[in-house]
């Protein structure tokens, strides 16, 4: 709709000397008292008469029929006064004096005079127009009247770069038109009769409805009644003129053609206000679409993090034993990947996780939008938490596999030494069942019998021997058993066959023994050199079995000093072999003689030594086998000492590199720390200096490498300790993920100063001031101030606290800061610290940050879009109404953005609803968090 609001300039309308040329450069006041000089002259030209009375009758129309009302014939419908009192009752939006009904001429007269007094209120003079010709329905008099209410109301108030009126309308006009070929606007007569330059207003505006390119200038009638049907159809413009009217007129009427043309400018002038509304509407909803895309991208990286921590956890967590070193070794094998290959892009994830999260909170604050509350369970502290679970069950699982591995160790050791051990004593008793269940006293001769008995004497000797190597192996059966050895139901069943055996060999002993016994008394001879042999070959063979099965027996060392020990006690064993050696000989001797009495008394011996089946050969071949076994011993025990020296010489490197790099990784960090305290020149370079100082960080890597690749020959040499050094390769790793994560969070820290400082105009002092104030309560250099803390800062900085209102307290050394704070109306009572608490500290972690801190100190300064600055350009769009419709928004906003409007708006439910209402307000105040979107 035009905008008819009433100035308080006085123009007088009459007749008086001029024409109807343009004007030259004279004043607005001279111009308009130059229009309204009505010629009598020109009237009685029909042509022109013609044109103002339909271009009248159609403008007076276009604001009649929105009080669904209209007129037919200009000089007849306007007599009575009625019509014309409401013409200017809609142009004006005021109410005129209630009109008389009555027919009578006085009455129609009063009418009139009503109207013409109102004109005349709105600083219009009108001279030679009386109510009375009006009534008499005077053509001349009744156009010139229309004439003064469009140039009071419809041309008036135009205004262009200083021009206004028809000057202004003329300068609007060539400038919408002035790109446009065969459009040349020099007036409001003959520029206009070709069509051309109708079209080009309406092409300039709405494109769409003008194919411009296809008009020709010869055919004037097709280009106006192309611009009038589409005015009419699209614009809501009346059409006001015939296209013959203009063509078949030398000069068209002036005030024809400007009345006509004020409609176009009053049409797009409502179209440009919708633009610049719909602009600000576009710039709202860009800032919320980005923002929401960066929740988006959040949820989706936090769900995405969680789930990986949600899935790798339990198998950290798994501590089912595998059966062998081999199935337990490729589990180890496959956690050193999750350390190398899987882990290391997840840190940088939650690394990135966290500094997304900051920035878009920091451009929430900048925008005037509440803070973004991720969903429940995907806090950055819940991700926090969830990292923590993550690792300490990486830490435990690390530990049981070293543990395991060692178990299973320990198991294969012992099981191979229960073997060896079985196989020995089962070898032994091979036939011994038999032997003593033999009746073979019962035919023999008394030095037979003696012989048995000696000979049985002498088992009995040997079965008190292997005595020891049976509880031996039940021990080691027992063992295994404990440290639950995955072959156990075997180890028990063979045990158990030996235990039963030696039982049975016991009493059977016993019994064999009582026989020997009852028949001893019967025999006298005994070959006592025999006997001697037997009692001295059998401990003696003993001790070669058992020196044998030592020299045979695995080892397993974890240092230098129990190899050593290891050496020590071999070398303490081959200094008893010459005594050995030595019994050897006598034994052999022993034997010898047996002979050489036979031999001597001519006695005729059976064969083999009756009281025993160790032979001379036996003994001097499990001799020899002792000879060769010591020094493969020495071979193995020195290869040991081999291995554990390099073992050692790792463990050196290893701690040598790890003590350079542990106290660097400190170091760096107390570093950071200060750096991040003292923040010394402006926010660009601090950004520089860390961007630098994390250059040098990243430069460091090859020493971590280092270390790795030295911690991976460790661990592959199954080294499990390392007393040269405090620092593991756990540490380190955790030092270096906190070094990185630290100097990320101070470079992401900074550029959030830098962006709020140039979203709020803080100048570098200000930022100086606030970083010292806030370091100053900072005591612990934490970052971040209690709840007391920054309570106090707030004190220093010009605040009473007590009395809940502000004071100088002449802490700061900016006046014009504190004015400004004093200015910003805060005041810091208990309830009013505690909603800024809320403000800085959303989470409710106790802690306020920097960030948090200048946040606040520089909220109240910024101009930013509100609310209702957005309720009243949607209002713009909506036509002054209470809803908007979606043909509307899609009209006047981009598409994307007009759907997304669409999508999130409630159905307006106000008195005047209409189907399709829209709900714009509500919409507005939930953009910037004062209800649910």
């Amino acid at each position: 709709m035009v905008d008819y609001h009433a100035v308080n300039q006085s123009y007088q309308y009459g007749p008086s000397s001029g024409g109807n040329g343009a004007g030259g450069g004279g004043s607005m006041g001279d111009y308009m008292a130059q229009e309204d000089d009505w010629d009598r002259d020109l009237l009685l030209d029909p042509a022109w008469e013609k044109q103002q009375r339909k271009t009248f009758t159609a403008w007076c129309n276009s604001h009649l029929r929105k009080a669904g009302t209209q007129i037919e014939n200009i000089d007849e419908d306007f007599r009575d006064g009625l019509k014309l009192m409401l013409l200017l009752e809609v142009i004006s939006g005021e109410r005129l004096p209630k009109p008389e009904r009555g027919k009578m001429r006085v009455h129609k007269i009063n009418n009139v005079n009503k109207a013409l007094d109102f004109i005349a209120s709105k600083g219009v003079k009108l001279v030679s127009i009386g109510a009375e010709e009006i009534v008499d329905g005077n053509a001349k008099m009744t156009l010139g009247m229309i004439w003064t209410i469009i140039l009071r109301f419809a041309i008036q108030d135009i205004s262009v770069e200083e021009t206004s009126a028809k000057e202004g309308l003329l300068l609007w006009c060539q400038r919408k038109t002035a790109p446009y070929k065969n459009v040349n606007v020099q007036n409001f007569h003959i520029s206009w009769k070709d069509g051309l330059a109708f079209n080009a207003l309406i092409h300039r505006h709405r494109p769409e409805l003008i194919e411009y390119d296809k008009l020709r200038k010869d055919d004037p009638v097709t280009n106006l009644n192309n611009a009038f049907e589409v005015a009419e159809k699209y614009l809501d413009i009346p059409k006001m003129l015939d296209a013959e009217d203009i063509v078949n007129t030398a000069r068209p009427d002036e005030k024809a053609i400007m009345t006509y043309v004020s409609s176009f400018y009053h049409a797009f002038s409502g179209a440009q206000k919708a633009e610049t509304a719909a602009n600000r509407i576009c710039k709202v909803l860009a800032v919320n679409q980005e923002n929401e895309h960066l929740m988006e991208d959040y949820e989706r990286l936090a769900s995405d993090l969680l789930e990986w921590i949600r899935r790798t956890i339990p198998w950290l967590e798994d501590r089912v034993p595998q059966k062998t070193i081999q199935e337990m070794q490729q589990k180890l094998e496959d956690f050193r990947d999750y350390r190398r290959v899987h882990k290391p892009p997840k840190v940088q994830e939650k690394c990135q996780l966290e500094i997304n999260f900051n920035t878009l909170q920091t451009k929430l604050r900048l925008s005037n939008r509440p803070a973004f509350m991720p969903s429940e369970g995907k806090m950055v502290s819940d991700i926090n938490n969830g990292w923590q679970h993550l690792e300490q069950a990486e830490k435990g699982y690390e530990e049981w596999l070293l543990n395991e591995i060692r178990r299973l160790e320990r198991l294969d050791h012992l099981a191979e030494k229960f073997r060896q051990k079985a196989s020995i004593h089962e070898a032994w008793t091979d036939g011994k069942e038999a032997m003593l269940k033999h009746r073979d006293y019962e035919t023999a001769t008394l030095s037979d019998i003696k012989a048995l008995i000696r000979k049985h004497e002498a088992f009995e000797s040997d079965l008190a021997a292997h005595q020891d190597r049976v509880e031996q192996i039940a021990a080691i059966a027992q063992e295994l058993n404990e440290l639950d050895y995955y072959d156990s139901h075997n180890v028990n069943t063979r045990c158990q066959k030996i235990c039963d055996q030696w039982d049975a060999l016991g009493s059977l002993t016993h019994s064999r023994r009582e026989a020997l016994e009852k028949t001893e008394k019967q025999l006298e001879t005994i070959d006592q050199l025999h006997l001697e042999y037997a009692k001295r070959a059998a401990p003696f063979n003993n001790w070669m079995e058992s020196a044998m099965e030592d020299l045979q027996d695995m080892f397993i060392v974890h240092t230098i000093e129990e190899i050593e020990g290891l050496i020590s006690a071999h070398d303490q064993f081959k200094s008893t072999l010459p005594d050995a050696d030595r019994e050897r000989e006598a034994i052999l001797a022993i034997h010898k003689e047996a002979q050489r009495i036979a031999e001597s008394n001519h006695i005729k011996l059976s064969g083999s030594n009756p009281y025993t089946t160790v032979t001379p050969q036996i003994i001097n071949s499990k001799w020899e086998k002792v000879q060769q076994l010591v020094p493969k011993r020495d071979q193995a025990l020195l290869e040991e000492q081999s291995k554990q020296q390099s073992n050692e010489h790792l463990r050196r490197q290893f701690a040598s590199q790890a003590n350079i790099v542990g106290p660097w990784i400190q170091t760096k960090m107390e570093e950071i720390g200060r750096i991040s305290i003292e923040m010394n020149g402006t926010l660009e370079d601090q950004l520089s200096h860390l961007k630098q100082y994390e250059r040098s960080i990243v430069d460091y890597k090859p020493n971590l490498d280092l270390l790795e690749q030295q911690h991976q020959l460790i661990q592959e040499a199954l080294i499990f300790d390392n007393k040269h050094t405090n620092y593991t390769m756990e540490h380190i790793r955790v030092g270096w993920e906190q070094l990185l994560t630290t100097i990320a969070r101070t470079i992401n820290e900074v550029e959030n100063q830098i962006l709020t400082r140039d979203a709020k105009g803080i100048s570098q002092e200000q930022m100086q001031e606030f970083r010292a104030s806030f370091n100053h309560f900072d005591k612990d250099h934490g970052g971040a101030l209690g709840p007391e803390e920054f309570k106090a800062c707030l004190i220093s900085l010009g605040y009473d606290v007590e009395n809940d209102r502000q004071k100088q307290t002449g802490s700061m050394d900016s006046d014009d800061f504190r004015a400004l704070l004093i200015s910003t109306g805060y005041s810091l009572g208990d309830a009013e610290f505690n909603r800024i608490m809320s403000v800085v500290d959303p989470n409710h972690s106790g802690l306020v940050t920097f960030q948090a801190f200048i946040d606040f100190m520089s909220r109240e300064t910024t101009d930013t879009d509100t609310a209702d600055q957005v309720i009243a350009s949607f209002k713009v769009l909506a036509g002054d109404k209470n809803f908007i419709t979606a043909e509307e928004l899609r009209r006047e906003l981009p598409p994307d953005q007009a759907e997304y409007c669409i999508a999130r708006m409630a159905p307006y439910q106000g008195p005047d609803a209409v189907p399709g209402a829209l709900d714009y307000k509500s919409f507005s105040t939930a953009l910037y968090g004062e209800s649910d979107l």
